[in-house]
C-alpha cells in the first residue's frame, strides 16, 4: 500500500561447508521485529514456503555475503514460516558449520591492514573479519 511503512530483515543460512544462501524478508514492523527476535546466530532453523528468486548480484552482493547460489530466498509475512529447532533436535553435522565464515579467508582485511594502508584503500568496499564483543 502506498504510504505504508515496510521493514526488512536479511540473514544468511547454510547447511554445508560450501552451500549457503541469503534470505530476505519484508513486512510490517511487528512481523520483522518478531522474526528478527525469534532466532540467533547459531540456531538451527527450518524455513517453510519461501519464494525463490534470482538475485541481482551487482546490487545485492555489495551489502550481503556473496553466495555460491544464483538465487535468494524471500520470506513472505503471509505465507512463510521460520521455525527454530531445539538443541536436542540439532543435527551434529550442522554444528560444525557455526564457525565457518561465508567469505574466502584470503578476502578479508584486518583492522591493522586498513590503518597501515588507508590511503591506498580509500573509496573501496572491503571485507573486514572481526569479533563483535557487544551490540547495543
Amino acid at each position: 500500500d502506498i504510504g505504508t511503512e515496510r521493514y526488512t530483515f536479511s540473514f544468511t543460512i547454510r547447511d554445508s561447508p560450501t552451500y549457503f544462501i541469503n534470505v530476505q524478508s519484508w513486512g510490517r514492523e511487528e512481523y520483522i521485529r518478531s522474526l528478527s527476535e525469534s532466532f540467533r546466530v547459531g540456531d538451527c532453523v527450518t524455513i517453510e514456503n519461501p519464494l525463490i528468486q534470482s538475485k541481482e548480484a551487482e546490487r545485492e552482493e555489495k551489502f550481503n555475503p556473496v553466495t555460491p547460489s544464483g538465487y535468494k530466498l524471500l520470506l513472505s509475512e503471509n505465507h512463510s514460516v521460520v521455525k527454530t529447532s531445539s538443541c536436542y533436535d540439532t543435527d551434529t553435522r550442522l554444528l560444525s558449520l557455526l564457525h565457518l565464515p561465508v567469505k574466502d579467508p584470503q578476502d578479508y582485511y584486518s583492522l591493522g591492514d586498513i590503518v597501515a594502508n588507508g590511503q591506498s584503500l580509500h573509496g573501496r568496499v572491503l571485507n573486514v573479519l572481526a569479533a563483535v564483543m557487544a551490540v547495543s
